[in-house]
């Protein structure tokens, strides 16, 4: 029913290993050029926040990639962290048929 594959990557990794490390840049430069905190880009490479909206707008817009990229990655991290955690219930969720509709 539920194909919980290998974890994916959150976008705080994504930030670190694939623009952050190969340019050089620590996490007080992002958050200046970013306008916006220390704390906040720090939580995001620790993967103790998600990336909103509006961070990957500005993620976007620095590093020249498109905003889905990085709602894409939250989204799919997201996503697989509600099934993991909520397998069981999911499961018990039986998909709607018109054999059930018959049936009620």
């Amino acid at each position: 029913m539920f194909n919980v594959k290998r974890k994916p990557t959150h976008p705080g990794e994504v930030l670190k290993i694939e623009f952050m490390e190969p340019l050089g840049l620590t996490q007080s430069q992002i958050a200046k050029e970013l306008n916006t905190t220390f704390r906040t880009v720090n939580e995001l490479v620790n993967e103790k926040r998600n990336v909103s909206p509006e961070m990957a707008v500005k993620l976007a817009r620095y590093f020249g990639t498109s905003e889905e990229l990085w709602l894409n990655l939250q989204n799919q991290h997201d996503l697989y962290q509600i099934k993991a955690k909520r397998m069981k219930i999911l499961r018990c969720i039986k998909p709607y048929s018109k054999l059930h509709k018959q049936a009620v």
